[in-house]
This record gives structure tokens, C-alpha cells and sequence, in this order.
């Protein structure tokens, strides 16, 4: 059958994917190396980024949208055994890449959420945030930050072995159209449309105008 280009994925969602992918490792590279104005820095830089691609899962286009992709746990269970095809019509994630989006999401903001109350002011490292709680608490969440980072790191590793898995048996590749934001599709098959800049350049500004309170300390609270 003929086949054509399409466009399956915005800018603001592989830029997003990207700057997640680099970010990850840099902010480990920073802990355990002891850069913790870098590691602060770039927490804050995720933080951002993080509070864009939520914004965006309800203003962005239709792949970006978490409306498109979150399934019930039925028809989640009913994909993965098998029951249910993926049709060659769909674009953006299936039932259950749509859930490892937000699982990732979810873990990478507790983890940054932690980082923001971490910390000893004795040793000359806190989070922004540090001052809003007491010592024991920020000691709690200095563990959390510490321990949960292995959660993160294994839903990074599924999301690598699930982009084999699709590229050894299924032949299908996951890592170009995130890059170009296009793929092959059968003819009739309609890519995303294109929304307003100006959804973008406002959910951008909110994110950094958060991001810039809580690193100014949350001032007001």
C-alpha cells in the first residue's frame, strides 16, 4: 500500500523528550561529583521543563495531549496481551507507552519535588525550599531524593528496553520520529495539526515564572 510522510510529534514535545533524556545523567553526573550549585541549577531547569510538558498535555497538539493517550487499565491490559491491535491508522503512544509518559513524568516531579526541600545548611547544600520545613523533615526528604532516584532510573531503563523490544521483533523505530517529528504512515493516515504559537510562548512563560519563584525561595509563602 502507498504510503506517506506525516508529522507525529510538535517541537515543544521533542524538545521536552530530549532535554529529559540529557538532563537525567547531568544531574546525576553533578551529585556524585559534587557540583551541587550545577546539580541546583539544573533541577530547576527540569522543573521548568516539566511543568511545560504538563501544561502542554492539555494545550499542545493532539499527540501531546494527555487526553489522546491515557487509556483505562482495561484496554492498558488489553494491549499488552495482545487482545487488542494497535491500528496502522493511530498515531502518538499506545495504551501503554501512553502510562510510561506519565509514570516518567510523575517520577521525575516527585524527584525534583524532593530536591527542592532537601538538603543540611551545615554542608552548604539545600534546596530553594529548605527553609519552608523543619530539619527532620528536610532529612526525610533528603533520603527520598536520594533513594528515589533508582525509581526514576528504572523507568528509564524500561523505556530503553521497550524501545528495542519495538525496534527488534515489532521493526519499528521509535527514536527517528522524535527527532524529525515524522514517520511513515499509510495514505489517508492525518498527522497533527498545528496550534497557535502563542499556547506554547504562554505555557513557556508560566513555567519559567514558576520556575524563577521557587528558585527565588517561594517568596510570599
Amino acid at each position: 500500500m502507498l504510503t506517506t510522510r506525516i508529522r507525529v510529534w510538535d517541537l515543544p514535545v521533542r524538545i521536552c523528550h530530549w532535554s529529559f533524556a540529557i538532563l537525567v545523567p547531568a544531574m546525576w553526573w553533578t551529585a556524585e561529583n559534587g557540583e551541587m550549585g550545577w546539580h541546583m541549577r539544573l533541577g530547576i531547569v527540569l522543573l521548568a521543563l516539566l511543568v511545560f510538558r504538563i501544561l502542554w498535555g492539555f494545550a499542545g497538539s493532539s499527540t501531546a495531549r494527555f487526553v489522546q493517550f491515557i487509556r483505562g487499565p482495561g484496554k492498558v491490559l488489553s494491549y499488552l496481551v495482545g487482545r487488542t491491535k494497535w491500528p496502522a491508522s493511530a498515531i502518538g503512544h499506545n495504551p501503554a507507552g501512553g502510562w510510561s509518559v506519565v509514570a516518567m513524568l510523575s517520577a521525575m516531579l516527585a524527584q525534583v519535588i524532593f530536591g527542592l526541600f532537601a538538603g543540611d545548611p551545615y554542608d552548604g547544600a539545600t534546596g530553594p525550599l529548605n527553609e519552608m520545613v523543619g530539619v527532620m523533615t528536610a532529612d526525610m526528604l533528603t533520603d527520598w531524593h536520594h533513594t528515589f532516584f533508582y525509581v526514576v532510573l528504572a523507568l528509564v531503563a524500561l523505556h530503553l528496553l521497550a524501545i528495542a523490544f519495538y525496534a527488534g521483533i515489532k521493526r519499528e523505530d521509535l527514536v527517528r520520529p522524535m527527532v524529525t517529528g515524522e514517520r511513515e504512515a499509510l495514505g489517508g493516515v492525518a498527522g497533527i495539526r498545528k496550534v497557535p504559537a502563542w499556547r506554547g510562548l504562554a505555557c513557556a512563560a508560566i513555567s519559567l515564572a514558576l520556575a524563577w519563584w521557587v528558585w527565588s525561595g517561594a517568596p510570599g509563602v
